[in-house]
């Protein structure tokens, strides 16, 4: 077991998010029947292969066909099942919103999609493999809910709390190993943000790979600064309340993600933040870039996706709110 160190945690395993769907998906089914997962020619890639050893009756490879995968999981979804479409994030959603729109919100079908190697966790395989704008695209659908796992076991948990949420959901999951942060113990709840520290200086907010980023960031700074992390692992119904508490107790919020600055969870959070109670929101992210090839340390040093960068806007954030 590989294990990575960190200061305030201790030992942290490292392991990919889609690990933990993979792991998610075959407890659902084993619980529902009616859990049936489809997959365009990625079956390993995206974890489904467990699944499909166990339930060969309850799998459908459709091939590389992802436009046909999302119309063939709303028929199933539309005769009472609880499909999990799992691809690669940049060919789904990327090639498959008029699908999705169409057979699956518009029409209010039980479908899940399930975007892996989302954002520049893909490392070497450059642009064209890395999704940053899916957020964007999926949580302007209507009706659909968005969730981001920052660790393999929340990955674990928020695949069996969609299989039991009646609605099209979209899941976003990464390729890279990363920190487990969360235990089976961690509660979790679709739409419910995780406070992972009490801070009373400035908040950041973090979902996916940059959670564990933002906790070294408040860690680094915790002589100086009191800074409160919080987990978003859903973007999309956003926890209104907790982001609330935290622009009015704090007065600065930084938000990070691996996804363009540009729609994503910094968007979500800004537009809330700005009728409700205006703070400096500065967010962390790809700044209007495609990505490029290199490794993930690499990729995320180059886009400033580091604890660095965090604290950064962290100095900036609070420099805003002070000059106010």
């Amino acid at each position: 077991m590989k294990l990575l160190h960190h200061a305030a945690y201790g030992p942290l395993e490292v392991r990919a998010i889609r690990d933990g769907f993979g792991d998610g998906l075959l407890e659902a089914a084993q619980d529902n029947q009616k859990v049936v997962a489809l997959s365009a020619d990625l079956t390993e890639s995206t974890r489904v292969d467990a699944f499909a050893e166990v339930f060969p009756e309850r799998f459908f490879q459709v091939g590389v066909a992802e436009q046909n995968m999302i119309g063939i999981a709303a028929g199933l979804a539309h005769e009472g099942y609880i499909p999990f479409a799992a691809s690669y994030a940049v060919f789904s959603p990327g090639r498959t919103l008029d699908q999705i729109r169409l057979s699956v919100t518009y029409s209010k079908n039980n479908v899940k999609i399930v975007g892996c190697h989302a954002g520049l966790s893909v490392g070497p395989d450059g642009a064209t493999h890395q999704a940053l704008e899916d957020i964007a695209i999926m949580r302007t659908l209507p009706g659909m809910v968005v969730v981001v796992p920052c660790d393999a076991e929340e990955a674990r948990k928020a695949t069996l709390s969609l299989a039991a949420h009646h609605g099209p959901a979209y899941l976003r999951l990464g390729r890279e190993k990363v920190p487990t942060l969360t235990t089976k113990q961690t509660p979790f709840e679709v739409g419910k943000a995780l406070t992972l520290t009490h801070g009373t200086d400035v908040t950041v907010i973090a979902n996916g790979p940059l959670v564990f980023w933002a906790l070294k960031a408040a860690h680094e700074l915790s002589k100086t600064i009191s800074v409160r992390v919080i987990n978003f692992h859903t973007v999309k119904p956003l926890d209104y309340q907790t982001l609330l508490a935290a622009a009015k107790e704090t007065g600065a919020i930084v938000t990070a993600e691996d996804h363009q600055v540009a729609g994503g969870l910094g968007s979500a959070v800004a537009e809330f933040v700005s009728a409700h109670h205006p703070v400096p929101v500065i967010p962390v992210g790809v700044k209007d870039q495609y990505g490029e090839s290199g490794t993930v340390d690499q990729l995320m040093e180059r886009f400033g996706l580091t604890s660095d960068a965090i604290v950064a806007a962290i100095t900036q954030a609070m420099e805003m709110r002070d000059a106010r």
